[in-house]
Order: structure tokens, then C-alpha cells, then sequence
């Protein structure tokens, strides 16, 4: 069971698997045109490069790049993670993550981190709620929410539950709950930025998917998420990542799970 849970916990951390034999390695490099001039009080823009494993959370920095308009170069082997992460161990040993990030002279990780220094230099007040808005605070708290209570739950139970697939809710908050959560705010406002789209509704993309497509919570019992997720899906810069950082769909994704909780309360 030790082995199981640790093979299990390294696919999930390194977002690693397997790559095909017969691919041949390939760097690829994307970049789109810079917008007009920033205003004189914006952070000079250094060179980003993103170093990325496709499906995983480094589609994130390319999807808000491209919906900024800013410049930046991609790095991956297309269809080889295994060459694509050992490009990233090359540069980041220490932490070998995607994304890993360099910024000008910097080796950066964390998407969530990643995502606010460039809106808060580069952004132009794009894809973040004014601060005196109501919707800036939730635009925060699901900035942060995605990682620190989706994301970290449904990987949780993902992992035991390959083991021993659950018979009942937890009484404890477990993936439906989290995911009810996002489910009920959806109830009254049309994005997780609040009346407009924002960086928060990226960083919710992934942790939802991953719960939805991994079989953690059944998708049928969240109507506003799936709606949500339609719209969002058609935005042209999120079209422009698949493309880019996508090109074959998912590549070694992890098995869904043959079941999930059964519905009720808890």
C-alpha cells in the first residue's frame, strides 16, 4: 500500500508519466505580439519563458499570457513529458515543477504566485475585480481557494480511493464539498471573478477538471460549473492555449477512478 500511495503522490506532484518510445524530442517556442506600449508607471517586461508539461498547471501561465497579450516563449517537447521534465530539471533540480517559470533572471514556481506578480507588473488592471468592488475579495479568495482547498482535497481523496473506494461521504469535508462550494457561489454570479472574468476563473479551471475527469465527484450534480465551464472554454485565448500548449489533448493522463462517493449528506 506504501508503494502504491508514494507512486501515486509522485504522478500527482511531478505531473510525470511515462513517455511514448518513439517520440523524438522537440523544443517548441510561442510567442505572441507584445500589445501597445505599457504606461510609464508599468514594470519594465523581461523575457518568460514557460517551461511546460502538457495538461497540467503550467497551461495556466500560457492561457493568462495569451489573454494579456504579453509576450512569451514555451517550452516543451510535444508528446514527450518525460523529455519535457527532464528540461525542467535541468534548469529548476531543486523543484522540479511545471510550471517552472524564468523571469528575466529569476527560476520561479507556483502558478497561483506566478499568475498575480505578472497581473500586478504587467496587467494593466486586466482580469483582476477593481479593489474597491465587492468581487475583489472573492476574485482572492478563489485565486487561493483552487489550490489550498480544491485542488488539495480532491488529490487526497483521489489517492485513497484508488486504494479503497468509498462507500459513504465522509463526515469530514471531502472533494463534493469543496467542489458544492464552488457549485453555490455560481448560483448568483455568472464567474468566479464575480460579474466579469478573471484569473481567478483560470486558476479554478484545472482543480475542477481534475475532480470532474478523474471521476473524484460526479459532474452531473453541478449544473453551474459545467455551464461555467462551457463559456469559458470558448474564449479565444483559451482556444489559442489549447492550440499551443495542447496541440495532441491530454498527454499521460492519470486513470479515472472507478467510483466516487455516493451522493448525500455527509
Amino acid at each position: 500500500m506504501k508503494a502504491i500511495l508514494l507512486a501515486t503522490c509522485t504522478a500527482l506532484m511531478l505531473a510525470a508519466c511515462s513517455p511514448p518510445s518513439d517520440t523524438t524530442a522537440t523544443a517548441q517556442t510561442s510567442q505572441t505580439a507584445p500589445t501597445a506600449e505599457a504606461p510609464a508607471t508599468a514594470v519594465a517586461m523581461p523575457e518568460i519563458t514557460i517551461y511546460h508539461l502538457e495538461g497540467r498547471r503550467s497551461e495556466r501561465l500560457v492561457w493568462l499570457m495569451e489573454e494579456l497579450g504579453l509576450p512569451y516563449n514555451l517550452q516543451f517537447t510535444r508528446g514527450d513529458l518525460g523529455s519535457s521534465m527532464a528540461a525542467i530539471r535541468a534548469i529548476n533540480p531543486g523543484m522540479p515543477v511545471a510550471p517552472t517559470v524564468t523571469y528575466g533572471g529569476q527560476v520561479l514556481v507556483e502558478s497561483g504566485a506566478i499568475i498575480e506578480m505578472i497581473l500586478a507588473r504587467h496587467g494593466n488592471g486586466q482580469l483582476v475585480p477593481p479593489l474597491d468592488s465587492p468581487d475583489f475579495a472573492t476574485h482572492l479568495l478563489w485565486m487561493h481557494y483552487a489550490e489550498g482547498s480544491l485542488a488539495s482535497r480532491a488529490i487526497a481523496d483521489y489517492r485513497v480511493w484508488q486504494i479503497a473506494p468509498p462507500q459513504a461521504r465522509s463526515p469530514l469535508v471531502d472533494s463534493e464539498a469543496v467542489v458544492q462550494f464552488a457549485e453555490d457561489f455560481l448560483d448568483n454570479k455568472p464567474y468566479f471573478g464575480g460579474d466579469d472574468f478573471s484569473a481567478a476563473d483560470i486558476m479554478m479551471v484545472f482543480p475542477l477538471n481534475f475532480a470532474m475527469v478523474l471521476n473524484i465527484v460526479d459532474q452531473n450534480q453541478f449544473p453551474n460549473i459545467l455551464a461555467w465551464r462551457q463559456k469559458i472554454e470558448t474564449r479565444p485565448a483559451y482556444q489559442a492555449m489549447l492550440a499551443k500548449a495542447r496541440p495532441d489533448g491530454m498527454v499521460g493522463s492519470l486513470p479515472a477512478l472507478p467510483q466516487h462517493a455516493p451522493p448525500g449528506p455527509r
